[in-house]
């Protein structure tokens, strides 16, 4: 009898043994999507006024444009029209002067509290 040849079940075992780790990465947990952690030294221009058409579907709501950055230099994104989301609202983008730079919010859909 060869004991050093595995069976059926051992390479069955050892193959779920194996895919039962993959799952297990543990990873520090990241910030927030919507905060732009790279410190920012340029204040932001003032907003752009920004014509604003006539929706394409009832109910949508503007979501005015805004400065954002690209490491480099300030750029701005226009205003654009979006369905409303059900049980959501709009938090508009913005930029928070903290301890000498800035911090970019991204806007983004919430849910209602």
């Amino acid at each position: 009898m060869n004991t050093h040849k595995p069976t059926r079940i051992a390479l069955l075992a050892a193959a779920l043994a194996s895919l039962a780790l993959t799952g297990c990465v543990v990873a520090p947990s990241a910030p927030p999507p919507h905060v732009r952690y790279e410190p920012v030294l340029v204040a932001p221009p003032p907003p752009r006024v920004e014509v604003i058409g006539i929706a394409p579907h009832p109910g949508y709501i503007w979501i005015g444009g805004y400065w954002g950055w690209n490491s480099r230099a300030h750029y701005w994104v226009p205003g654009r029209w979006d369905a409303p989301r059900h049980g959501h609202r709009w938090v508009p983008h913005r930029w928070e002067h903290h301890k000498g730079h800035w911090r970019e919010h991204h806007g983004r859909w919430e849910r209602h509290r």
